[in-house]
């Protein structure tokens, strides 16, 4: 067969062209393929035509049941002519499929397709890799020619990048919904665990402070906490971050009683770079909280002259870097905290007034650990849960007189003290209950010696030993909220001995 006649070759180049121009417009791989094949069927003028992509995982060959269809044919990569291209490289042009021993006839009887002559050329990547092959089937007059060939291999070279442009994207895509999802799952955690269910308690104290945060959520007014040191300030601050509108910018916590004068400055409102040898520009609290939420904990430490500055940015909505010029905007909600009574501060001169009615437009006063005893045994067992979380641990639990004895204790360190003796008592127990002798081989941290026994009046032993029963379930009731299976359970009783002793003593409502 002769060369093509001039007008005729660029027909046909245009074509190609055109379709190549088509494939690279296109990111989704099921609509290339379907764009592919219809494409090749009409530039070949054939019945069909098909790209068998590798599997490389599974060894397999699959392409689409049919034009438009979702369904997907899968066969041995060894099988068939596809297969032959596959693992030689070789174009194939068979005039009679099935008198050819290479054709795997067995795709016929799953499409339902009749196929009488073959042109098959590999699909090869920039890197001379074979990803698949392209098929055409059934020309409408007489048998495939060279030329046919020439044009299906050209056809194939450029599908070849449009396909693992294709590929690429689906991955870039997936990869990205699975983020989008993953972050949207930690977003939820997050909001979970710092929103007001973060706030451990159910007494009238901390209730008050839960119905304060869920008042608020809608705004962003500054609040101002209060309390002693460990009671749960930045868990309140974070509470009413994560139930705001601005949950899901930035929450920034900086402790002001924690930097020296010299730095405050430039950690508050950032620096320039030149201000001193080696110095590199860097961006301050403010500007990293811009869009969210500013929480400077121990407020009341800051000298007047930070104060003045601060009190400065939350008026004009600006910060200037640390041997900077040009003020550059902020728009950060301001949480602030002290241990301190700010109001006498104010009357030594110790901080300005202006700033305290800024920063006070709603005040939540954290209780001491001491006024809230009634929610030890809930908290207690809430950070003992935490760490059997956290270590894997199987669920522990405290005896009676555990809990006895840590709602007695003074915690001048109050939650925060609280916390880290549930950890170290669970830390060193060697069984899943704690009991007594865990509690005072080395507990020093809650300054006080343990109860002494208490003096029993002359009474009948059998008198005293009831006494003592109807006391340990009562208290065992009431740290396990009249849960009778867990009180059983910390009492060394079945449920059903612990309801007999009930009954006897009257304590079943």
């Amino acid at each position: 067969m002769g060369p093509l006649p001039l007008t005729e070759l660029h027909e046909k180049l245009a074509a190609i062209l055109t379709i190549c121009q088509k494939m690279n417009s296109e990111r989704d791989l099921g609509a290339l393929l379907d764009l592919i094949a219809r494409e090749a069927t009409s530039l070949l003028d054939c019945d069909r035509a098909s790209i068998f992509l590798l599997d490389e995982e599974r060894n397999e060959l699959w392409s689409k049941v049919a034009l438009g269809s979702e369904e997907i044919l899968r066969f041995d990569a060894r099988l068939g002519i596809a297969g032959n291209v596959v693992l030689t490289g070789n174009t194939i042009n068979v005039r009679d499929a099935y008198g050819d021993p290479r054709f795997y006839g067995a795709i016929d009887g799953q499409t339902g397709y009749r196929t009488r002559n073959v042109l098959a050329v590999a699909v090869k990547n920039q890197m001379g890799q074979i990803i698949g092959a392209f098929e055409a089937l059934n020309k409408r007059f007489g048998a495939f020619t060279t030329r046919d060939e020439e044009s299906l291999a050209a056809l194939a070279s450029h599908a070849a990048i449009a396909i693992e442009t294709a590929q690429l994207v689906g991955e870039l895509r997936r990869n990205q919904d699975e983020l989008v999802q993953q972050n949207a799952h930690l977003w939820r955690e997050v909001e979970n665990k710092f929103s007001t269910h973060g706030i451990i308690g159910t007494g009238q104290k901390i209730q008050q402070v839960v119905r304060l945060v869920e008042r608020i959520r809608d705004s962003l007014v500054s609040v101002l906490i209060t309390g002693e040191s460990g009671t749960g300030k930045e868990l309140v601050a974070k509470a009413v971050h994560y139930t705001s509108p601005r949950a899901r910018r930035p929450f920034v916590a900086l402790n002001c009683a924690a930097l020296p004068e010299t730095l405050l400055e430039s950690e508050l409102f950032g620096i320039e770079k030149g201000v001193a040898t080696g110095v590199q520009p860097r961006m301050g609290q403010f500007q990293k909280a811009d869009g969210g939420t500013l929480f400077l904990d121990e407020i009341g430490d800051l000298s007047l002259t930070a104060q003045a500055k601060i009190l400065r940015v939350l008026q004009e909505r600006v910060v200037e870097r640390v041997g900077g010029r040009a003020p550059m905007p902020v728009d950060v909600r301001l949480l602030a905290a002290t241990n301190k009574d700010l109001e006498a501060e104010i009357a030594k001169g110790n901080f300005r007034e202006d700033l305290y009615y800024r920063i006070k437009v709603i005040h939540i006063h954290m209780p001491p650990l001491r006024d809230i005893r009634e929610e030890i045994p809930l908290l207690a067992n809430h950070f003992l849960k935490e760490y059997c979380r956290e270590t894997g641990r199987s669920q522990m639990e405290f005896s009676t007189a555990v809990i006895r004895n840590l709602t007695g204790a003074p915690w001048p360190g109050n939650i925060r003290q609280l916390r880290n003796e549930v950890m170290r008592l669970a830390a060193c127990s060697r069984y899943d209950a704690i009991t007594e002798d865990d509690l005072w081989e080395g507990m020093p941290s809650t300054g006080h010696e343990p109860p002494p026994a208490k003096v029993v009046k002359a009474q009948s032993l059998k008198k005293a030993v009831a006494d003592l029963e109807q006391r340990m379930i009562a208290e065992a009731l009431q740290v396990t909220r009249n849960n009778q299976q867990q009180a059983a359970r910390q009492l060394g009783l079945s449920r059903q001995g612990l309801i007999n002793k009930m009954k006897r003593y009257s304590l079943l409502a």
